[in-house]
Parts: C-alpha cells; sequence; structure tokens
C-alpha cells in the first residue's frame, strides 16, 4: 500500500471510522478519521499502531513496523486477520 496523504483523506471518508471491539472485549482497533489505527489488546493500549486504507467494504492495513494485514466488512462486522470486530455501539445487541 503506498501512502499518498492527498489521496487518503478522500480515501479515509467512509462510514467505517470508530472503534471495533472483539465480543469479549479483548482487543479494541479504532479506526481514525485520518487514516491512522490504534489497537490495544487487553490491557495494553496502543499495542499496534499505524494505518489503513478502505475500498468499499475491504480494508487493508500497514502498521508502523511494516506488517500488513487486511480484513473486510461484511454486514456490520469486521472480519480481521482471524478476529470477529463488532462496532462497539453494537456489541452489547450481538
Amino acid at each position: 500500500m503506498e501512502y499518498n496523504p492527498s489521496r487518503n483523506r478522500e480515501e479515509h471518508a467512509h462510514p467505517y471510522v470508530g472503534m471495533w471491539v472483539t465480543k469479549d472485549g479483548y482487543i479494541r482497533h479504532e479506526l481514525l478519521s485520518n487514516g491512522r489505527y490504534d489497537e490495544a489488546r487487553g490491557q495494553r493500549e496502543s499495542a499496534y499502531q499505524g494505518r489503513y486504507v478502505v475500498e468499499g467494504n475491504h480494508i487493508e492495513y500497514v502498521d508502523d513496523t511494516g506488517f500488513t494485514a487486511d480484513g473486510d466488512f461484511v454486514e456490520g462486522i469486521l472480519y480481521h486477520a482471524g478476529m470477529v470486530l463488532y462496532r462497539e455501539t453494537n456489541i452489547n445487541n450481538q
């Protein structure tokens, strides 16, 4: 994923900005509107940070160490690297 600040500004105008959480709350994945993400694991805040791009319902991540991953949004659920994340406001409704 090539980083282009002017292009990414437009790409981050999507409905998926916000907090995504596993059902047990252990993993908290926040998609920021500036194209960055911040992932907490358990008590460890900011365990992983990096940037992302959303195209349609697909998301690609590059963390600050260079590790890459991707995921897909399907019917309001984020499937990412074997994890299932729910929008924080919806987790109590699952």
